[in-house]
Formats: C-alpha cells, sequence, structure tokens
C-alpha cells in the first residue's frame, strides 16, 4: 500500500508541477483582474458539481461496491456492474448538461450573484462557463473508469490524467492570440483536456482487459446497494462544496482580485493535499474494502494507522512554509507580468489561512476511509454537513472583516471540526483510529514542524534584506533560499527522530517500527 501511495503521489506531483507552469502562464497572461476573475468562476462552477456528483460522492461509493463484488463474486460480475453503472452516469450526465447549458444566465446568477452588478464580468464568466461545463460530463466517465483501475490496483492513469488539463491550457493560453479573449483560450483548455483525460484511462483499461462498454442498467442488489451509498455521498459532498460555494458567492460580492487571490492560495494549499492526502486516500479506500470483505479488521486497522502516520509526516514541509513564508512563496511563483506585488501580498495571506487547515485537509480521506469501506456513508455526512454549516456562517461574518483571507480561515477550521467528528463518531463504532506506533511518531512529527517553521522563518529574516535590492530573480532567490535550508532540515530531523530502517521500510513498501 506504501508503495502505491508514492505512485499515485509522484504522478500527482509531476501533475502539480505542470499545474505550477499552468498557473504561472495564466497569472502572467491574465492576472488577477475581472478577467482572471470570471474565468475562475467560470472553472470553478463546473468544478463544483465535479466534486459532488463525480470524484467525491461517486468514488466512495462505487470502489467500495466494485470491491466487494469482484471479492466476493469474481471478475465478471464486476465488469457487468461497472458496466451498468456507466449507461446511468453518462445518461445523469447529459441531462444536467443540457439543464446548464440552457440555463447558464440563471446558474451564474444564482452561484455567483455579486456579479449582476458588473455586466461586463458577468457576461464573461456565462460565456466562459457555457465552454467549460461539458467537461464535467467527461470528468464523470473518467472517473468511473479509473475507479475500475484503482479497485484493480492500477493507480497510474488515473492520477497522471490531470496532467493533460495543465498542458491543454498551457497550450491554449499559448495561442491566446487566436481566441477573443485570454479567458476564452483557458476555457477551451478546460474542455480540450477533458478529451483527452478520458482518451488516457480508456487506453490504460483497453490495454488491461479492463474497458467498460455500455450495458443495461439493472436494480440487482449491488446496484441498490450502490444506490444506497451514492445517496448519502453526494449529500456529503455537497456540503462540503456547499462551503466552496459560499466562497464563490461571497467573493464574488468582495473587490475586485478577491477571487483571483483565493484561486491562487487554493493551488499552493491543494499541492499537499493532492500529492500526499488525496493520494493516500485513493490507496487506502481499495485497500480497506478488500480487506473488511475479507474480514481482515486488524489488516485495514494498520493500513489506515500507516496512512495517516506518512500523510503527516510528508505534509510537514508545506504546512511551515504555508504558515510562515506564505508572501515569499506567491511571489517567487507568480509575481510577474499582469501579477503584482499587491496580489501576491493578498494571495499569500489567504494562503496563510488555509495553512491552518492543512494538517485535517491532507488526513481527511483517512478518517472517512473506515466507514466508506464499510459501505456506511451515512455517517461521514453527519460530519461534513456540521462542519459546512459553522464553516458558511463563519464566513459570513469574517467577510467585511478579513475578505477573502476569512474565507480560507473558515474553511480551515471546518476541516478540523470534519476530522474531529469523525474520530468522534469513529471511536463510537468501534472503528478505532491509529495504532501505538502512530501515536508514538505524533511527538517527533511535532517537533520537526517547529524546528522546520522557525528554520524557515529565520532564513526569510535574514536573507531577505539582502536579496531585496536584486532588481531580477530576488524573490525567486529567496525562496529557494528558503527551500534549500528547510529541505536541508527536516531531512536531518527526519533521520534523526525515525531513523534510515524507518525511511528503508516506507520505500520498500512496508513499515517497520522506528528504531529510535
Amino acid at each position: 500500500m506504501i508503495r502505491s501511495i508514492f505512485t499515485v503521489g509522484g504522478w500527482t506531483l509531476l501533475s502539480r508541477l505542470t499545474g505550477f507552469v499552468r498557473d504561472i502562464v495564466m497569472a502572467a497572461v491574465i492576472g488577477a483582474g475581472p478577467l482572471a476573475d470570471a474565468f475562475y468562476i467560470a472553472f470553478r462552477l463546473p468544478n463544483h458539481f465535479r466534486s459532488i456528483f463525480a470524484e467525491g460522492a461517486f468514488n466512495t461509493a462505487f470502489i467500495p461496491a466494485y470491491a466487494r463484488v469482484k471479492t466476493v463474486e469474481g471478475d465478471a460480475p464486476a465488469r457487468k456492474f461497472a458496466d451498468g453503472i456507466l449507461t446511468g452516469v453518462v445518461l445523469v450526465q447529459l441531462l444536467l448538461l443540457a439543464v446548464a447549458l440552457l440555463a447558464t444566465d440563471w446558474v451564474v446568477a444564482t452561484l455567483a450573484p455579486g456579479l449582476s452588478d458588473d455586466p461586463e464580468r458577468f457576461a464573461l464568466t456565462v460565456d466562459f462557463t457555457r465552454i467549460t461545463f461539458p467537461y464535467l460530463g467527461l470528468i464523470a466517465v473518467v472517473t468511473l473508469v479509473g475507479g475500475v483501475l484503482n479497485a484493480n490496483d492500477r493507480f497510474w492513469a488515473a492520477a497522471a490524467a490531470s496532467i493533460l488539463l495543465n498542458v491543454a491550457m498551457v497550450g491554449t493560453l499559448s495561442l491566446a492570440g487566436l481566441f477573443p479573449t485570454a479567458g476564452h483560450a483557458a476555457s477551451w483548455g478546460v474542455l480540450i483536456s477533458g478529451f483527452l483525460q478520458l482518451g488516457l484511462l480508456v487506453f490504460d483499461a483497453e490495454r488491461h482487459g479492463l474497458g467498460l462498454r455500455f450495458g443495461r442498467p439493472r436494480l440487482d442488489p449491488e446496484t441498490r446497494a450502490f444506490l444506497i451509498a451514492l445517496g448519502p455521498a453526494i449529500i456529503g459532498s455537497a456540503g462540503v462544496q456547499l462551503a466552496l460555494f459560499a466562497d464563490t458567492i461571497i467573493a464574488s460580492f468582495l473587490p475586485e482580485g478577491a477571487v483571483a487571490a483565493l484561486f491562487y492560495a487554493d493551488r499552493i494549499n491543494q499541492l499537499p493535499i493532492g500529492v500526499v492526502g488525496i493520494a493516500a486516500g485513493i490507496v487506502l479506500l481499495p485497500e480497506m474494502s478488500r480487506r473488511i470483505a475479507a474480514n481482515d479488521l486488524d489488516g485495514a486497522r494498520f493500513s489506515q494507522a500507516r496512512a495517516i502516520e506518512l500523510t503527516l509526516l510528508l505534509v510537514l514541509p508545506f504546512l511551515a512554509a504555508a504558515l510562515t513564508i506564505p508572501e515569499i512563496i506567491m511571489r517567487g511563483l507568480f509575481m510577474r507580468g499582469a501579477f503584482t506585488a499587491e496580489a501576491a501580498a493578498s494571495a499569500g495571506a489567504t494562503l496563510a489561512a488555509y495553512g491552518i487547515g492543512l494538517a485535517p485537509f491532507v488526513v481527511v480521506r483517512a478518517f472517512m476511509a473506515p466507514f466508506y469501506a464499510r459501505g456506511d456513508t451515512r455517517t461521514p455526512v453527519m460530519a461534513t454537513l456540521g462542519a459546512a454549516l459553522v464553516n458558511i456562517g463563519l464566513k459570513i461574518l469574517l467577510m467585511d472583516t478579513l475578505a477573502q483571507v476569512g474565507l480560507a480561515f473558515a474553511t480551515s477550521i471546518g476541516g478540523w471540526i470534519t476530522v474531529l467528528v469523525l474520530a468522534f463518531l469513529a471511536h463510537r463504532r468501534g472503528y478505532e483510529c491509529g495504532d501505538v506506533q502512530m501515536w508514538r511518531s505524533l511527538p517527533r512529527l511535532v517537533l520537526i514542524g517547529a524546528v522546520l517553521a522557525a528554520t524557515l522563518f529565520a532564513t526569510a529574516r535574514f536573507a531577505g534584506p539582502s536579496l531585496a535590492g536584486f532588481v531580477h530573480g530576488g524573490d525567486e532567490a529567496l525562496l529557494a533560499l528558503c527551500v534549500a535550508a528547510g529541505g536541508a532540515v527536516y531531512a536531518g530531523l527526519v533521520l534523526a527522530l525515525f531513523g534510515r530502517r524507518y525511511l528503508r521500510g516506507l520505500l520498500r513498501g512496508r513499515s517497520p517500527a522506528v528504531t529510535n
């Protein structure tokens, strides 16, 4: 399992790196003004629905159901089950697309009401949304095929697919002069990437004998169990996305640049969430589903504990950097072209607020896995909806005083509430989280994080003035120096506190006890 996490994480890291290239190009070409706000809202809308109906809800219901059918009944019934689900997914997505395209003005006015007083941004957002929304249907099928591949221990294609989104958007942005605006170029890049991602997943599935075909949907016991699990999963994902919808709605009332600041800060914040947290969740869910289906409860608990331990260890550098040098990160990565120092300061403050919730963001899937692996999608709904209500309430309270920084801070508080409630509910159900090794590791992890944060802060404070006079490259040099100093301290502390045997075990796919 650990080796699979590194595989998914590696491809996801490459995806995030190409995503940074994309964001650098977007920052230079689109900037952080009205055009950027319109595109980012249009880009968020299909992604909200994607998270609700595709990756968020669908995977949590489909993968355990598919794993149960495959483990108990065999490969042929599992393929028949997936073929029937494919037909249902395509029909639902076609209906949703038709409604969205016919009522785009109403959708934008409802989800970003602050744009109604700005005809230019509203019109651009409507245009961009009509181009990007079909991406949702393509990604829904990508998610289904990826779920089948993941349940059969094939992870690379699904993890690598999003690289094509970045490549396609950079390609269209490089030809922005051929489009009415750079926002139109970026929007078409999003849609083109959907076809490319679907092609990659279908190719990998066909290559390994896992290709899907349209089949007649059946309401057999397996499908009914899947649908029963899917309903609460949609509600739970909707709760999470409701808070993100609130970001879009509230930010549309804030001054120009707030939406862009949220976008760039969230892009940095999503790097460790995707590379570490989501990668662990992708591997852990089918692993725990198979073990629980085989009644190997001790093995399932061991897998969960190792996933939590590994994600916390790997996220520490990102957490320390987000809290201590957020503006340096934004200046070094994005401050060029249309992206100004003011925009970097605004996005940096937003990143720091997101960083407060980074730890729960990366472990939340591991805390949800014990419920989802048992087909229980209702219990996580209680946690996510409760956290969403608190999250939205805080956003409304903080929007006037802290603007988009308040929105990010409220999101972080919601993440902590979700994890704490999940841990409490798991304890009540007897799904104990963690083991002795994990609890012994936590104090060492806290110490590493504290020392690393102090190192980054000191490096920035003492080296910053010396590099401030550089006409070009000073921000990039300071960021690189912080990364180098922090990386050296982090590596040394991990070796000193955990030992070589522990690290060799992780790299070889085992999880030995801490040696000192």
